[in-house]
This record gives C-alpha cells, structure tokens and sequence, in this order.
C-alpha cells in the first residue's frame, strides 16, 4: 500500500496520490478533485473531464489556480449563489473546487489512509476528507467531515460530482440506478415536480421521452434528478467498448438525492455528472428553503456551529464484456457488492469491500 502526497501531476500541478496493488487514485490539490481513478497497470481514467473546456479561452493553457476536475465536491451549495451572494464572490458549486486542499497532519506515514483537508473562507466551513483502500481489492471508501466554523448556524448542501467523459463515456455507455421518483430541472419553480418521471425515463419540454440508461444525440432534458426511497442508493456506469464498469455506493440518509447531468460537444457525448448528495433542486439558498421538500425528502441541510457532518461513499472499478447490458440490481451485504446484469444472462459479478458505513 502506498500514499503519496505534496507531487506532482503530467501538467505540474500539486497532487495527492493513494493506490494499492490494483487501483489508483489521484486527487488534484488545486480544489480536490478526484481526477483519476483506473485500474493498474495503467488503465482507463472514467473520470476524464476538466471544466476548463467550457471556459472561453479552453483552447490556451489552464492557469495552476483551482478548478473542477473530474469528481469534485459541491460544498456549500450546488447549483448557483443569489446574486447578492454573487457580489460577494460566491460561485457555482460553492468554495470547495475554489480552493486550494492540503494533507492533514495525520495522513503521513498512514498506511492505505489518505487525509486531505480545506477551508472555505466565505461559507466559513471546513471539510476534512479521508480516502482509504484495502489490498486486493478495487474498492475506495470516502470519508468527508464538514465543520460549521460560523458563530451562528446555517443551511447549506454537500453534493458528489462524478463526472465522466471519453473515451469511457460514448453513445454505447450504460448508466443504471436505484432511483425512483424525479423531475426535471429546466421546469420551472414553484413546481418543477410537476411532471413527475420515474427513472430511467425524462421527458423533454415537448414531451418527448428519452431514456437516461443512454446518452445519444440530445442533451435535453440536460439534468434529471431522482430521489433514492433504499436504505443505500447506488449508481453505475458500464462502458463495454471500453471493458469497464464505474459504481458508486451511498446511505441514502447522507445523500438521498441523485442528479444526472449530460453535456454534448460537436454532437457527442462528452460529459456525465453521476452526482449524489444532499439537494435535488439546483437553485440559489432562498428557492431552497421556500421549496423545503420534493417527494418528501428536504432541499437542504442545517448544521450548527461547531457541529460535525459525517458523509460516507464508496467507488469500485469491475472489468467487463464486450457485450454487458447493464447492472439490473446492485445489493451490499455482507461485505460485498453483488451486482446483477440486466436482461436474460443475467451475470452476476462480485466485489470484495469491507465495512464501509
């Protein structure tokens, strides 16, 4: 088992690295980002996206300043400040990608133990995050603890970021879920519930249904959220052109909502979020607290000062066929991952974990 930390990446920017004798994982300092999770030696990165590309200069050199790579946190917030928020310098997202992460005093010398932690000034919260992984197996488990460092308490949101783009991610890639109840985004408030989906399915402004299994020729519906009514939810994405799988496994009490995002470059699929947290509705503070709940579940967190909030996930690398059809059930138990293809072969695969919550 190895950590390594304080190094640097291809481009020269500060990363921390954890791997054992089957997976790696880098995390960019320069925001915390997850920016590569792959199979060794040397295998596929899921997680190839760089929110650079949007930015109008993408074509130059990014700066070394922080930014979203990868799988990065929302925190505080996830979706868009008020525009007095705005004018204070709050950004999409919140502060986490916006800032540099350092080691924690406690990760040096840890064996399969990667700490990481950050401060963000303008929300005044801290978040410590601890990566671990066992030898021989694909699975990481993570760890995030958010302080409240304010003298007063406060709403705000925690949501994952998992994106994922080419070449894993094509017109072939497979996402399943265990979500139930959704609504689109692009509807407007106060009811954006309404009409209600049930996954996979989305419907566009016109009507038209469109499958979220498969990310074709239309982005639209761009980002479908669904509540998660188990007691863990779980979201995959399979890749059999590339001969891998990406899953991600949560207590659904510490993120009942997840949120698919789609992005099309020059007609193809060029960019996934897998996003699970705290919040279904992507939308300033004050939308948040007069919606306060959709499907039952809240919009939002509070925390008071001085308090610690605990979140836990875990994310696994399978290797494939050439012919998978998707993942039909997903169950833990017993220290393990059993997952089920859908359709009549029905094969079944297994991941090796440990006591994950």
């Amino acid at each position: 088992m190895l950590v390594s930390l304080s190094c640097f990446g291809d481009d020269d920017r500060p990363v921390a690295r954890i791997e054992n004798d089957r997976v790696e994982v880098v995390v960019d300092l320069g925001g915390g980002s997850l920016t590569a999770y792959r199979l060794k030696p040397d295998g596929l990165n899921p997680l190839q996206w760089d929110s650079w590309s949007f930015n109008a200069k993408a074509d130059e050199t990014p700066p070394m300043t922080p930014r979203s790579m990868g799988h990065f946190l929302c925190l505080d917030r996830w979706g868009p400040p008020s525009d007095a928020e705005r004018a204070r310098g709050l950004k999409n997202h919140g502060e986490a990608t916006k800032v540099w992460w350092e080691e924690a005093p406690d990760s040096k010398g840890a064996q399969g133990v990667l700490n990481l932690r950050a401060t963000l000034p303008l929300a005044d919260l801290s978040v410590e995050r601890v990566v671990r992984m066992e030898p021989g197996s694909t699975l990481v488990q993570v760890e995030e603890r958010v302080t409240n460092v304010n003298p007063i308490g406060r709403i705000y949101n925690l949501v994952q970021h998992p994106t994922i783009g080419p070449p894993f991610l094509d017109r072939e890639t497979i996402v399943d879920s265990n979500g139930t109840r959704g609504f689109m985004q692009e509807r407007p408030m106060p009811n954006p519930e309404s009409p209600e989906v049930r996954w996979p399915n989305s419907l566009t402004l016109d009507g038209t249904e469109s499958d979220l299994r498969y990310f074709t020729y239309d982005q639209k519906p761009a980002v479908v959220s669904f509540i998660i009514e188990e007691e863990y939810g779980w979201v995959t994405a399979a890749s059999p052109s590339s001969g891998l799988l990406l899953g991600y496994l949560w207590k659904s009490a510490d993120h009942p909502w997840l949120n698919i995002w789609r992005h099309l470059k020059d007609g193809e699929p060029f960019a996934r979020g897998l996003e699970f947290g705290t919040t279904g509705l992507h939308r300033p503070g004050h939308d948040l607290v007069a919606k306060g709940r959709i499907f039952d579940r809240s919009l939002y967190r509070y925390i008071d000062p001085d308090e610690t909030q605990t979140f836990r996930f875990a994310m696994f690398l399978v290797e494939i066929p050439d012919d998978f059809a998707g993942v039909s059930s997903l169950e833990y138990a017993d220290e393990s991952i059993r997952i089920l293809e859908r359709g009549p072969r029905a094969r079944p695969i297994e991941v090796e974990a440990y006591s994950l919550f």
